[in-house]
């Protein structure tokens, strides 16, 4: 159960880190601007919903290919690790840009999944987290309550999603730009240091396949 309980809180917390809501939520604002408080509400639940849906998707069909293909898990390990390097430079040090222009892109679309579940919620790094988490499941007797473990974690992740932009107004009042900045600094610093652990895991353990090293 100790292992159960590790997987899902390493799994909830790079989640949350990845998604980062507090910086969703200015984009969430601009594009509900002068909209009512339920559809706020309603457009949180909707694009929350769409972004669970993609992560059990890529939970189930992506640990199929990965063991109809064959592909070793060190090597999934290695890749998430230098994906969320990557994610968590960017939001360390951001490139600001217009944030709205995916809302220009999406015209009259349903903006909840575009761009709001996809890519702001479910993008690369979240795909890159649950692969290379669940590439850390071995076959063994508790494999069920490892992909037990990451559900919950996804779902739990989604519902602190979901509780701060239902509250977008006042967290942002409160907290105000700068403070959302630091947040994202501070976040993109610990998703570095995951992704780093992660790939380096996935080393030592291509070097064991490989009989290069061995664990005393």
């Amino acid at each position: 159960m100790t292992r159960e309980l590790s997987l899902f809180v390493g799994t909830f917390t790079t989640l949350l880190a990845i998604i980062n809501p507090l910086e969703v939520l200015p984009v969430y604002l601009k594009m509900l601007a002068g909209k009512d408080d339920a559809t706020h509400r309603a457009v949180a639940r909707k694009s929350c919903t769409y972004a669970l849906l993609l992560c059990f998707f890529f939970l189930i069909f992506g640990t199929l290919m990965l063991r109809i293909f064959g592909v070793p898990l060190p090597m999934v390990r290695v890749v998430g690790g230098i994906i969320l390097v990557k994610i968590g430079f960017s939001l360390f040090m951001p490139q600001r840009s217009d944030p709205s222009s995916s809302a220009a892109e999406a015209g009259d679309s349903d903006i909840a999944f575009v761009p709001l579940a996809m890519p702001l919620m479910f993008g690369p790094g979240a795909i890159a987290t649950i692969i290379g988490m669940t590439a850390t499941i071995e076959q063994s007797s508790t494999e069920l309550l490892s992909f037990v473990a990451l559900s919950a974690a996804i779902v739990a992740t989604m519902v602190v999603t979901y509780v701060l932009l239902a509250n977008a107004k006042r967290l942002t009042r409160r907290i105000g730009p700068m403070g959302i900045d630091a947040a994202t600094r501070i976040v993109g610093f610990f998703v570095a240091a995951i992704g780093v652990g992660l790939a380096f895991d996935g080393v030592i353990e291509a070097l064991q396949m490989h009989g290069v090293t061995s664990l005393h």
